[in-house]
């Protein structure tokens, strides 16, 4: 399956779809999924310090690489800066140590994973917490981070630099100020989420657009169980059934094209070689105007992550780019 892809500033193309690997630590696991989705076609692996898999990526890679089966510059490899090593004495070792576990000397794309930093433990990045609670650091600014971001970035470790989570304010203050400018931003987008002033804002300022939880993360509560989750569930809307149907497509498939078809790089995860199969194989067929309009318009709107721990840190992203639901907090993916 060949998957389409879209131009970042830098010149560098991103793919339009890839694989996700939020949640999925358990080595065999990730390493049947990684292998069947490379096999399919995948070149965009979406990963983070947070995620705590990049050495098993890192060793899937090197055993595609060194075999001859997949050269490095056919792969397409994003990660993330964890909230808690946002100050910028600890950006270059953090950096360094992910490169470490990718077995990787560059990283095609990194980002903020969150625009709130928080404080670390003495001698790790373990977050620090206090009465159970996770510490703010007030001091360190987003251009604080970038800056040091931007050296890895001329240095040729990062090749190319973006954010996650931000809100349309962050990214435009980041943009203006910024010597190399973001390339992408990554943040929940589905048809519950469609993000539209933040997507017409990246329009404008040339900064590409990934969408996290596409289909709508149907596993997301056992990041959390105890959790307080927004219900929603994408694949079950009636207009995305119909489609489905009418093109002789899955849900999943569904979801997928629309996103695509807007020139939003999507990323969903999975661990079934089956379910990986499927995903991808959506650039065989368009859907039609009036199909895109009617999944455009589906009324619901809500967000199904929500970021409360980040609740009163001074750089919590106050600004909604979607405001038909209330903002209740975040919850980091």
């Amino acid at each position: 399956m060949t998957v389409g892809s879209v131009p970042l500033n830098t010149g560098a193309q991103l793919p339009l779809f890839g694989l996700g690997t939020w949640q999925v630590k358990d080595e065999t696991e990730l390493t049947v999924a990684l292998r069947a989705a490379l096999d399919a076609g995948y070149r965009l692996i979406d990963t983070a310090h947070l995620y705590q898999n990049e050495h098993i990526i890192g060793n899937v890679l090197h055993e595609y690489i060194s075999s001859g089966k997949i050269k490095r510059e056919e792969l397409f490899i994003t990660s993330k800066l964890p909230f808690v090593a946002h100050a910028p004495e600890d950006v270059h070792d953090c950096v360094e140590s992910q490169l470490k576990a990718l077995q990787l000397d560059y990283i095609d794309l990194y980002l903020i994973h969150c625009p709130c930093p928080f404080k670390h433990q003495d001698g790790s990045l373990l977050p620090l917490l206090q009465d159970g609670k996770l510490v703010f650091d007030e001091v360190t600014s987003h251009m604080d981070t970038w800056k040091e971001l931007e050296k890895l970035y001329n240095a040729k470790k990062l090749r190319a630099l973006g954010v996650s989570n931000f809100s349309g304010k962050q990214l435009q203050e980041l943009y203006d100020q910024a010597t190399v400018k973001p390339s992408n931003i990554q943040v929940e987008c589905h048809i519950y989420w469609p993000q539209e002033s933040l997507r017409a804002l990246c329009k404008k300022l040339g900064v590409t657009f990934t969408a996290y939880a596409p289909l709508g993360s149907p596993g997301r509560k056992a990041a959390r169980p105890d959790g307080v989750w927004p219900e929603g569930d994408p694949l079950l809307e009636p207009v995305v059934q119909q489609l489905a149907a009418k093109y002789h497509k899955t849900a999943a498939q569904i979801l997928i094209r629309h996103l695509t078809q807007h020139g939003i790089s999507a990323i969903p995860k999975s661990i079934s070689p089956d379910r990986i199969v499927e995903n991808i194989s959506t650039f065989d067929f368009n859907l039609s105007d009036e199909d895109m309009h009617a999944l455009d318009t589906v009324p619901t709107r809500t967000r199904l992550f929500l970021f409360d721990f980040a609740v009163g840190h001074p750089l919590f992203p106050h600004d909604d780019v979607d405001t038909a639901t209330p903002r209740s907090g975040l919850r980091l993916h």
